[in-house]
C-alpha cells in the first residue's frame, strides 16, 4: 500500500524512536521545523542514542542496523529478479487517475544507475523525504560508479525545503590533499552533515542498501563497463578485473566486502565527524601517515540568490560555478532575457572532470541536487587496499569547483503557489554556462496551462549543450516531474 500523502517534516531529530518513522502519527505533523545552523557544534548528539552513554549508544545502533538490515533482505528477497517491478506511473490507476512517465504523485528520484534509483524511491516509500533518498542513492553510487564518483569524491548540494521555503547550500570546503596529488575525501561527512539536519529516516537505514550491494555483489552497467574499457585496469584489479586482468564487462557481478565494512563503521557513527573518521584511520594506515590531517569542513550555507520576473533562483556559494552562473544570467536578464544565447563554443581541448549527479524532489516541492566528482575516471586510480575507495585526483588541479552550479528556482517566501524548478549538470568544461542555456530554453519556451490533475502529462524537458547531462525536476500541480538530457542517460522511479 501507498503511504498516506501527509506532509514531510525536514527537521533535525536529536534521538530516534521506532514512531517517527511511520507518518500515520498526527502528533509529528505539528512537530517545530528546525532550520539549519552552521554554528552548531558538529558533535551536536554527542555520544547520546536516547539517552545512553556512548558504549551503549554504538550497541543500540548496531541493533537497530542489523533489524533494518533483516527488513532489506526480506524486501530484496521478495524482489529479487524483478529490480523495478512495477515501479512506473503511466499505468493507470484506480478510478482512471493515470500519469505520463516522469510524472508522479508523492515523490521521485533521477540518478544515472538503475539500482540507485530503485533504492531512492524504496526510502521514499519508507517515509523518508528527499534528503534520505539522496543520500541514499549518493552512497549507492559511490558503489555502482566508482569511475564517477565515491567516498573519495567531493560533494556539492542544494536543498530546497518547501515547508520553509528556504533553500540551502551544502558544501565540502576547498580541496586538500591526503597525500602527493590523492584528495582528503569527505564525503561521508558531508552527507552525514546533511542528513543530521534535514533528513527523517534514522542514518543507519541509509547505508545498510549501499553496503549490501557492496558486500553481497553488483551487476556492472553500461556506463561503468564502458569506463573501464576506455581506462584499463591498471590500479583496479581485483576489484573490477577478471582472474585473467581483463576487465569487468555489462552484466559482470562486482563486489567490494572492504568498502561495505567501512560503510557499516559509518552507519554507527552519531556525528558527521566520527562518520569521516570511519575512512580516513583507515586510509592514514594505508598511506603510512602519523595521523589524520586537519581536513576540509562541511558545511551548510545559505544558498546564493537572484531575483527574476519568474521567482528567486538559488544556487551554491564558492568556490562553485554558482556564483559564475548567476553572472551570466544577469547578464542575460540586462539584455531583455529570457532568450538563451547559442551553445558555448568547446574548447580545443576541454578538462572535464568526471563526475556523478542526481536529483530528488517530492510533489510538495521540496528539492534535493547532489553533485560529485573524482576530478577524472577512477579518480586517482589510487585504490585503498584496507578501503576499497578511490580516492580523488588532485594532479590535475582543477579550476575550484566549476563542475558544479545546481540550481532551483522557485518562488518568494509569501508565493505557496509557485512551481518549484531544480536543474543540474554534469560532463560539460562550460557548466555555468550551459545550465544558464538550459534555464534560459526554458522560460523562453511557451508555457503550457496546468493540466487537470487525472491527466498529468511529463514537463517539456530543456535542452543540454554539448555531451553533457542534465537532470531537471519540477513540481507542478501537486504533482513531481523528472527527466534529463540525454533521457537515455539515467533512470527515474518514483510514487
Amino acid at each position: 500500500m501507498e503511504p498516506p500523502a501527509g506532509p514531510v517534516l525536514y527537521q533535525k531529530l536529536l534521538l530516534w524512536d521506532p514512531s517517527l518513522g511511520f507518518e500515520d502519527d498526527e502528533e509529528k505533523e505539528t512537530s517545530e521545523l528546525v532550520a539549519p545552523d552552521t554554528r552548531r557544534p558538529h558533535d551536536s548528539l554527542g555520544n547520546k542514542f536516547g539517552g545512553l552513554p556512548g558504549a551503549w549508544a554504538r550497541l543500540g545502533a548496531a541493533l537497530l542496523l542489523l533489524a533494518v538490515g533483516f527488513s532489506l533482505a526480506a524486501r530484496q528477497l521478495y524482489t529479487r529478479g524483478n529490480p523495478t517491478g512495477s515501479l512506473g506511473s503511466a499505468a493507470p490507476r484506480p478510478g482512471g487517475h493515470s500519469h505520463h512517465p516522469g510524472v508522479y504523485h508523492h515523490g521521485a528520484i533521477i540518478s544515472p544507475a538503475a539500482t540507485c534509483s530503485h533504492l531512492g524511491r524504496e526510502l521514499l516509500v519508507a517515509g523518508g523525504n528527499v534528503v534520505d533518498a539522496g543520500v541514499g542513492a549518493a552512497l549507492c553510487l559511490a558503489v555502482v560508479h566508482p569511475h564517477a564518483t565515491g567516498l573519495g569524491a567531493m560533494f556539492w548540494g542544494l536543498f530546497y525545503n518547501s515547508t520553509s521555503r528556504t533553500p540551502t547550500a551544502l558544501t565540502s570546503g576547498p580541496a586538500q590533499t591526503l597525500g602527493p596529488g590523492l584528495g582528503l575525501p569527505t564525503a561521508l561527512s558531508t552527507l552525514h552533515l546533511l542528513h543530521t539536519h534535514f533528513g527523517r529516516l534514522p542514518w543507519p537505514q541509509l547505508l545498510v542498501g549501499p553496503a549490501t550491494l557492496a558486500r553481497e555483489g553488483f551487476l556492472v552497467d553500461a556506463a561503468l563497463a564502458a569506463a573501464l574499457a576506455a581506462r584499463g585496469t591498471k590500479g583496479l584489479c581485483p576489484l573490477l578485473c577478471h582472474a585473467d586482468g581483463t576487465p569487468l564487462g555489462p552484466g559482470a557481478r562486482a563486489t567490494n566486502p572492504k568498502l561495505a565494512a567501512v560503510l557499516l563503521r559509518a552507519a554507527v557513527a552519531p556525528t558527521p565527524d566520527l562518520a569521516g573518521d570511519a575512512l580516513l584511520s583507515l586510509l592514514v594506515r594505508d598511506l603510512g601517515l602519523q595521523g589524520p590531517p586537519s581536513g576540509p569542513t562541511p558545511a551548510l550555507e545559505p544558498a546564493l540568490q537572484l531575483a527574476m520576473p519568474q521567482g528567486l533562483l538559488s544556487t551554491t556559494p564558492g568556490p562553485s560555478a554558482g556564483p559564475e552562473l548567476l553572472t551570466v544570467l544577469e547578464a542575460a536578464l540586462r539584455s531583455g532575457g529570457p532568450s538563451p544565447d547559442p551553445c558555448p563554443v568547446p574548447l580545443q581541448a576541454p578538462v572535464t572532470p568526471v563526475g556523478s549527479v542526481l536529483a530528488t524532489i517530492d510533489s510538495s516541492g521540496s528539492v534535493l541536487l547532489l553533485a560529485s566528482s573524482l576530478n577524472s575516471s577512477f579518480g586517482s586510480g589510487h585504490l585503498s587496499p584496507s578501503t576499497g575507495v578511490l580516492l580523488s585526483n588532485l594532479v590535475a588541479k582543477p579550476t575550484a569547483s566549476a563542475w558544479a552550479c545546481p540550481l532551483i528556482l522557485h518562488g518568494s517566501s509569501d508565493d505557496t503557489e509557485a512551481d518549484v524548478l531544480g536543474l543540474v549538470a554534469s560532463g560539460t568544461p562550460a557548466v555555468a554556462r550551459v545550465m544558464s542555456h538550459a534555464l534560459l530554453s526554458h522560460l523562453a519556451a511557451p508555457q503550457t496551462q496546468a493540466q487537470p490533475q487525472h491527466e498529468q502529462g511529463p514537463t517539456p524537458s530543456t535542452s543540454v549543450c554539448g555531451q553533457g547531462t542534465l537532470l531537471q525536476v519540477a513540481a507542478q500541480a501537486e504533482h513531481a516531474h523528472v527527466s534529463s538530457v540525454p533521457s537515455s542517460c539515467c533512470t527515474f522511479q518514483g510514487f
